[in-house]
């Protein structure tokens, strides 16, 4: 009996440490949204937009269990004018101008967003800003897409 029972000693602990050095780290590599992701989340929510207008698409962006929210991902609309429409992390943010607002760096961030959707064309942007998950402050990267007199942005947290 004392045989069997060390075998088992033997053999169970090197796979429990192996099952928690390896589990964590798989799960840890899905905690995090892609940029592929971000990009996805944004087409989808100016297709919503398209098909459902504005006010039913920034209720559903506002939800933060909503369609358009996914691990540290989540969409803001700005208006042209710098005014948030929507924001699926912070409701607070919704019908306030941001234009002045700036990062940590002191980049006015939400102003070079708007500049750069001036243009007409999906882009990235870096800046950093308050992760909704952690809680910590770090370096971020937007995609954001301008739709009619709305821009719609999405982004990673860069690791």
């Amino acid at each position: 009996m004392y045989i069997v029972q060390a075998l088992r000693a033997r053999t169970l602990l090197p796979l429990t440490l192996l099952c928690a050095l390896t589990l964590p780290a798989g799960a840890a590599a899905d905690a995090f949204v892609t940029k592929a992701e971000a990009e996805a989340m944004v087409n989808k929510t100016v297709a919503y937009i398209k098909a459902n207008g504005k006010e039913k698409s920034y209720a559903e962006v506002n939800r933060k269990d909503g369609p358009f929210t996914d691990r540290d991902l989540y969409i803001t609309v700005y208006g042209t004018d710098g005014v948030v429409r929507a924001h699926g992390a912070n409701l607070k943010m919704v019908n306030r101008n941001l234009m002045d607002i700036k990062d940590v760096d002191g980049k006015e961030f939400v102003r070079e967003r708007l500049e750069l959707a001036r243009r007409k064309a999906p882009f990235w942007q870096e800046y950093k800003f308050t992760n909704p998950v952690s809680k910590k402050t770090e370096p971020k990267a937007m995609y954001c897409q301008p739709h009619d007199d709305v821009v719609v942005c999405g982004g990673v947290y860069m690791k």
